[in-house]
C-alpha cells in the first residue's frame, strides 16, 4: 500500500525547492513528521516478555503526533469529539458552512493566517447580526466552527463550517429562545451580511486591491441545514480536525510521477478515482484546519 509518507519522501524536496520562502513553518513540521512518524528517526521503545524464560524482544518505534498525519489522527479524533460533546446543549441544532468564493483563492492561499481569520470573524459576525433578528432568533447565539481548506477530490476550495444550537439568550441573559427546528435564518439574507463584512474587514488589509471587483458583486455561497442533536455534526468534523486531507486507504497508487486516489463525488455520492502529478498531489495533501469556539 503506497503511504502519503512515501509520496512526500520522493516528492517532497522538490516542492520545497520551489516554494520554500513561501511554505509556512507549520506545513514544513506537518511534512517531516508524517515521514519520519514510526520510523528510526523517530526513536522507540525496546519491549520484552515479563516472563524471565521468554527472550523475545519486540522494538516499536515512536508516533509523530501531528494532527496532520494519517497514522496518528483516530486517537486524537475520538478525544476531540467526546470533549466537544460534553459542550453540546440540550437542544436542535444546525450546521451554517461559509464558502469563500473562488476569486479570492490566490489571495488567500498566499496570505492564508490573515484571511482565513477573516473568514470565522466576518461569517460568524454576519450569522450573529442575522440570528439577532426577532423573526429568527431574537437573541445572542454561540457556535463552535471549523476550518476546511479542500474539496473531496484535493481541489483547494477553503470555507468554514459552523455547528450552532437552534437557539439563543434573550437580550437580557434571562431566558432561552429556541428556534424552528426545521429552520435557523434564510441563507438568502446571511449571504449578503457576509459579503460586506468579509469586504469591510478586507479593506483594512493590504490585500484589498489584489481581489477583482466583481467578486463583490456576486452571490456568496451559504448553506445551513439542521443536523439533530449535533452528534453527527460533530463526527462529522472531526476527521478534518485531526487528519490530513486524505487518508493513506484512499491512495491506490504512485505510479511514474502520478499520484491516483479515490474520493466520494458530492454530486452522485459515488467513489470515483483522480489522478494528480505527485507534485500537485503534495502541494495540497497537508492545507492547514482550525477549529473555534465563539
Amino acid at each position: 500500500m503506497v503511504e502519503l509518507a512515501e509520496i512526500f519522501r520522493r516528492h517532497g524536496p522538490d516542492y520545497i525547492d520551489c516554494f520554500d520562502s513561501k511554505i509556512l513553518p507549520s506545513h514544513h513540521r506537518a511534512m517531516n513528521d508524517i515521514i519520519y512518524c514510526r520510523t528510526e528517526q523517530m526513536g522507540g521503545h525496546l519491549y520484552c516478555c515479563e516472563n524471565p524464560d521468554c527472550e523475545q524482544f519486540v522494538y516499536a518505534y515512536h508516533s509523530c503526533g501531528n494532527r496532520s498525519c494519517p497514522k496518528c489522527g483516530q486517537d486524537k479524533t475520538q478525544r476531540w469529539i467526546e470533549k466537544q460533546h460534553k459542550l453540546l446543549l440540550p437542544t436542535h441544532y444546525f450546521l451554517v458552512t461559509f464558502t469563500l468564493p473562488c476569486e479570492l483563492r490566490t489571495v488567500a492561499r498566499s496570505n492564508q493566517k490573515v484571511v482565513y481569520d477573516l473568514l470565522f470573524k466576518s461569517s460568524a459576525a454576519a450569522l450573529k447580526k442575522l440570528a439577532k433578528d426577532p423573526r429568527f432568533v431574537g437573541g445572542d447565539i454561540g457556535m463552535m466552527g471549523g476550518l476546511h481548506t479542500w474539496r473531496r477530490d484535493m481541489g483547494y476550495h477553503p470555507h468554514v463550517h459552523f455547528i450552532v444550537p437552534g437557539g439563543g439568550l434573550s437580550p437580557d441573559r434571562s431566558k432561552w429562545l429556541p428556534s424552528n427546528p426545521e429552520f435557523f435564518v434564510p441563507v438568502e439574507a446571511l449571504s449578503p451580511i457576509f459579503r460586506a463584512k468579509f469586504r469591510d474587514a478586507l479593506k483594512k488589509t493590504d490585500l484589498f486591491d489584489f481581489v477583482p471587483a466583481e467578486v463583490w458583486q456576486k452571490d456568496w455561497v451559504v448553506h445551513c441545514k439542521p443536523v439533530g442533536s449535533g452528534s453527527s455534526a460533530l463526527k462529522y468534523l472531526a476527521p478534518y480536525i485531526y487528519r490530513v486531507a486524505i487518508t493513506n486507504k484512499r491512495i491506490e497508487k504512485l505510479e511514474n510521477d502520478q499520484v491516483s486516489f479515490r474520493f466520494k463525488s458530492s454530486n452522485t455520492d459515488q467513489w470515483e478515482t483522480k489522478t494528480l502529478p505527485a507534485f500537485d498531489f503534495t502541494q495540497v495533501s497537508h492545507p492547514l484546519m482550525r477549529v473555534c469556539n465563539i
